[in-house]
């Protein structure tokens, strides 16, 4: 491997202000998550994809999927909201080895709850502040890298 290429200036301005926004962005939706409705973001991201599922019903590996987890983490996170209350796991009719992860009444209204306060911060924080140029932008871009990191680790 030779040299670096360091990043110049306008380089190292993006990168560094992508990692401090994602860092700034992730605390205030998780802080506004738990403070008004008991939630953390993963809950929320979980309780979404089920809330959006037909009947409120995921298999285990399309959920860790679509968050993007891996099984233990999955497995230990779904533990703790069933601990809660907000979802159950069944076995699968069609695999006796898989499970179905099943939203409850209670972690639908959360979310159903949540939801609202949720699109509010988001638009406050960011997409009522962007022009359409800009969420152009930054949708292509993540378009982009998304596919570059599916070419690199296609397994991610």
């Amino acid at each position: 491997m030779g040299e670096p290429r360091w990043l110049d200036e306008r380089e190292e301005r993006a990168w560094r202000g992508l990692m401090k926004l994602q860092a700034g962005l992730s605390e205030y939706i998780e802080r506004q998550l738990r403070t008004r409705c008991g939630l953390s973001s993963a809950d929320y991201q979980v309780l979404a994809h089920l809330s959006e599922a037909p009947d409120g019903r995921l298999r285990s590996f399309v959920l860790g999927d679509a968050l993007r987890w891996e099984k233990s983490r999955l497995s230990q996170h779904l533990t703790r909201m069933q601990n809660r209350g907000l979802v159950t796991r069944e076995r699968c009719l069609d695999d006796q080895r898989g499970a179905v992860v099943v939203v409850t009444e209670r972690g639908r209204a959360l979310v159903e709850t949540a939801a609202p306060l949720h699109l509010a911060d988001v638009r406050d924080v960011l997409i009522d502040h962007a022009t359409p140029a800009q969420l152009d932008l930054l949708g292509d871009l993540a378009d982009q890298v998304e596919a570059r990191l599916a070419e690199l680790d296609p397994k991610a």
